[in-house]
Parts: C-alpha cells; structure tokens; sequence
C-alpha cells in the first residue's frame, strides 16, 4: 500500500510489521547480531586492544598465539589482532561509503528515468553501456590512472581510499538504477499520484513527497547488498597488490601480504579469509531478510 505522507499512523505500524516479519527470518537475525558484533570487533576492540597495528617487532616476528599476541604476529613482527581490527574498519568503512555513492547515483537515475519519459531511453543505454563494460579492468584501468594524482593531493592513504570508494561506487550503481526505474513506472499509475498531479503538484514535490517514500524499501535491500559487493571488489583489489599501501591495512590487504607464507603460516590466510566471508555473509542474510519483511505480499502472510 502507497505510504502517504500524512498517514503517520499507519507508517510506524507498518515499520512495526516490517521489524516483525524480520524477526521471523531467523537467519537474517542471527546475521544481524553476527554482523553488529564485527562492527563492534573493528571499532571498539582498537580501545581495548591498544598495540599499534604498524608497530614492527622484528624480535617477536612470526610468533605463535601467545598472551602477548593472541593470533600471532607476522614476518615484521606486526599484532595481527590489531591489524585485523584496523583492518576491518577500513574495508568496513569502503564499503559503507562506495554502497552510499552507488545507491545515490542509482537512485538518482532511476528516479530520473522512470518518472520523465523524455530521459528514460537516453539514461537506460548509459545505464546499459556501463553493465556491458568488465567491471575489474576498468577498475584496474582507473586505479592505475588515477593512483599517483590522488595519492600527491590527499596523501597516500586518503587518497587510495578517495581513489577506491569513487572507483566502486562509479561502477556499482547499474543494478540499484534499474530496480527504481522499475518501481517508479508502477507507481506513475497509481491512483495517489495521479490525484496530486491532477491538483498540480511540481515534479521536483511530486518526486520528493510521493514517490520517493514509496521506493525506499529496494533502495535499502540494494544497499545492504551494495555493500558485501563493495568489500569483496576492495579486498580484491588489495589482493592483486593495487589497494591501500602495505602500512595502511585493510583485510584484502592482509591476505596479501600472508600469500607468500600460507604454507607455513595457514592462519594468517584463514582469519582475514573468515572476516571477510562472514561480513559478506552477514550482509546478504540481513538483505535477504529486508527484502522479505519489505514485501508486503509475503508481510500480510
């Protein structure tokens, strides 16, 4: 049903039953928890856990789990703990802010194309053009162009991050720009938007008051897939060496450097591998979740 900005009622009973069906998916509320305790990982464990994850100990390089170091440390005598944890707020925070940069194209276009006619054709083959080009190459392509100039102007870690974040989220809007396109040709039909139009009500209020509201629910399922998409493309990328510099951790960046040395030291491969698979798990299970708590078809049941 249309949410109309007036119905404030119906609105918060109708958030109360989307909380309500998410709750029943018990897989998206074990990824939640799961999820929320990583946030917690990676950004209150550096408080409590306060070795420097640069500090290089050559005396203590490739140590075992020991008390002073938990997980170990690396062949620079680095915590790997630490690093784990730095890590994580970095691969975390490219993909909050890449998914936050395509969501916002994507919907921006798709709200364009779906709602003015004479932009539709023209925003769709850009649109087109862009899921026809391979997404690694071209990252790659911009990474190498655009690495040197960013890195002089912000210096070299904000500047890969600047580099990284624009980079994904420049190449990740294709999909989000579609589903809104599609909502937005079905909601022009409906009858709430037909009446406001009929009253005269602009574009830029129609837009803003009617038809936004009503595609908000595939926008956030979108983002919380847009950004295990964005983790994985930067770990990938920090993988193949052309990431964040190798004093600015990140957990594709810690596989990286561990490759060298997993036959001798599995765990170094294995923990960063695990941070990653369960973030992007955790992810995709809370989007599966919203997707269906959001569907009023399958809410009404």
């Amino acid at each position: 049903m249309p949410i109309e900005p007036e119905m404030i009622g119906e609105t918060r009973s109708q958030w109360r039953d989307v909380w309500r069906q998410f709750r029943s998916h018990r897989g998206a509320v074990i990824a939640l928890i799961l999820f929320v305790g990583i946030l917690l990982f990676v950004s209150v464990g550096p408080y409590l856990w306060t070795i420097d994850p640069t500090y290089v100990d050559i005396r203590a390089r490739n140590s075992g789990f020991v008390a002073a170091h938990p997980l170990g440390t690396d062949q620079l005598g680095r915590d790997i703990l630490a690093r784990l944890m730095a890590g994580g707020r970095v691969s975390i925070a490219v993909g909050l802010t890449a998914m936050t940069i395509a969501i916002t194209l994507g919907s921006f276009v798709g709200l364009m194309s779906g709602y003015f006619r004479r932009l539709d054709a023209p925003l769709m083959r850009l649109t087109e053009l862009f899921l026809a080009l391979p997404l690694l190459p071209l990252l790659l392509l911009m990474v190498t162009l655009f690495r040197e100039p960013l890195s002089k102007t912000f210096g070299p870690a904000m500047g890969i991050f600047i580099l990284i974040v624009s980079a994904i989220g420049a190449t990740s809007w294709m999909q989000s720009a579609r589903i809104v396109r599609g909502d937005v040709l079905g909601l022009k039909e409906r009858e709430f938007i037909l009446a406001a139009r009929s009253i005269g009500t602009s574009s830029r209020r129609m837009i803003l008051r009617h038809v936004l509201p009503n595609v908000l629910s595939p926008i956030m399922v979108a983002a919380t897939l847009g950004i295990a998409t964005a983790i994985i493309t930067e770990s990938a990328l920090s993988f193949l060496g052309l990431g964040f510099p190798p004093d600015f951790p990140t957990w594709g960046r810690l596989l990286f450097d561990a490759v060298d040395q997993m036959v001798l030291y599995p765990s170094r491969v294995i923990l960063p591998g695990l941070f990653i698979s369960l973030t992007v798990l955790c992810v995709n299970y809370i989007g599966d979740g919203l997707r269906d708590a959001m569907d009023p078809r399958i809410r009404g049941r």
